[in-house]
Order: structure tokens, then C-alpha cells, then sequence
């Protein structure tokens, strides 16, 4: 089979928005420079789109012009290594996903254990959130909650007393395991982040779940959350000012 044909039938395969490069293609690699000729004369009759310099992805187009790939797709290479989860979207990256914001940001915030400063990938500025838990495929939706928690300030076109309100239906929803899962992770968060979180589950679950996370806090202490009040009825039983 000729590389281009070869080339031509592995993108065939591959889903719309799918990011790559010509290491991709299991093709000796004295063959490179004819793989990515063949990749740029599929560019110029519009097959894929070039995203930067050396990168490619198969577009999806529509109506209203050519999707770029999503944010995941993006920044994979730096929260997958060597097919193990190493960081997760977070931060101005999710709050339209959670339902908190309407807003699209093209900053692409990351959460990792190990940070290194922002930098520019095409369009987006990508910077990063330290996380101190252990990251697991299981647990970053309920990383990606607490870690919007802990930001609750800085969410875009919102208030933290619809914030909070959003934050209440996300809760409820989550089964017991991963409420008490939630207050685990939390125990590596800021005190703020913790008495808001009690306050939420307070408002959705009986008490008694939250016993371990009122001991983790100090009992004189008060938390400046401002409009966090109007919207729960236990914010002062956690000393949220």
C-alpha cells in the first residue's frame, strides 16, 4: 500500500476534531519527509486542517464554518503521559460544562500535581491549577467541583449566590459515596473551601456527613463569601460571612 493511500484510510478512521502528528502514522520513519508531504497536500485539498506547526486535525465542518478541536484534545499531551491520567480540565475550562457560566473562555486551565508557568498553544493561553490529591480518571469530576468551589469568586457573568444555587443541584445529584468522597478530597483544599462545601452539603444531605469536615476547621475563623447567605440557609453554622 502506498503511504498516501495508507495515511488517507488511518484518517478515515479517526473521529472529527482528532488532533495528531505524523508520528501518528506506524510508518518507518525514513519514509518521514514523504508522510508529511502527503499530510500538507491533504491540508491544501482541505481533508485536515493544520492546527500549528506539525499538528493536524480532522475537521468537522458545519453551516456556520470548520470546529476546531474541543479544549481536551488541545492540551492531551499534557494530561495523559504514557496512557496514564495526569491532569484534567479545570478552572475556566469547565464552569460552561458545570452550568455555571455561559461564557467560552480560550483560556484552558489544567489541574496537576505538578505545575510549570502558562504558556500560548494557538489560540488559548494554557495555565495551571496545583492539585495536591492523587489524580484518578474516577475522581476529577469531583476535583473539577471542588476546584470550582475554591474559585467560586471567579467565575465569569455569575454570582456566588447563583453559583452557590448551581452548586446545590450539582450536589444533589451525587450519591452518598461520592459525597463522602467529596469531603475527603477536600481535606487538601483551603478552610474556605471546606466551609463552603459544608454549607452546600448541609442544604442537600443530613448533617452527620459533615462532622469529620466541621473538626477540620477552626472554630473562630469566619469566611468572607458574600452572597453565599442568600442563597444558604446553614452559611452561618459554618461561619460564612
Amino acid at each position: 500500500m502506498k503511504v498516501t493511500e495508507y495515511i488517507r484510510n488511518k484518517i478515515d478512521r479517526l473521529p472529527n476534531g482528532y488532533i495528531f502528528t505524523y508520528e501518528y502514522f506506524d510508518i518507518d520513519m525514513s519514509k518521514k519527509e514523504a508522510i508529511i508531504k502527503a499530510l500538507n497536500r491533504m491540508v491544501n485539498s482541505g481533508k485536515i486542517e493544520k492546527l500549528s506547526k506539525g499538528k493536524y486535525f480532522k475537521p468537522e465542518k458545519t453551516p456556520f464554518g470548520t470546529l476546531q478541536p474541543n479544549q481536551e484534545q488541545i492540551v492531551k499531551d499534557l494530561i495523559n503521559e504514557d496512557g496514564k491520567v495526569v491532569g484534567y480540565l479545570t478552572g475556566y475550562s469547565i464552569y460552561n460544562k458545570l452550568g455555571l457560566t455561559t461564557q467560552v473562555s480560550n483560556i484552558i486551565q489544567i489541574g496537576k500535581n505538578e505545575i510549570r508557568p502558562k504558556f500560548k498553544r494557538e489560540r488559548y493561553t494554557i495555565s495551571f491549577i496545583k492539585q495536591k490529591n492523587i489524580i484518578t480518571k474516577k475522581n476529577i469530576p469531583l476535583l473539577q467541583i471542588l476546584d470550582s468551589i475554591k474559585y467560586i469568586k471567579k467565575i465569569p457573568d455569575s454570582t456566588i449566590a447563583a453559583s452557590c444555587l448551581r452548586f446545590l443541584e450539582i450536589i444533589k445529584k451525587l450519591n452518598l459515596d461520592d459525597k463522602k468522597e467529596l469531603i475527603r478530597l477536600s481535606l487538601k483544599y483551603p478552610p474556605s473551601t471546606r466551609a463552603l462545601l459544608g454549607a452546600l452539603l448541609d442544604e442537600t444531605q443530613n448533617k452527620s456527613i459533615t462532622i469529620g469536615l466541621k473538626e477540620s476547621l477552626n472554630p473562630i475563623t469566619k469566611y468572607e463569601i458574600p452572597g453565599a447567605k442568600r442563597a444558604l440557609t446553614k452559611a452561618s453554622n459554618w461561619n460564612i460571612i
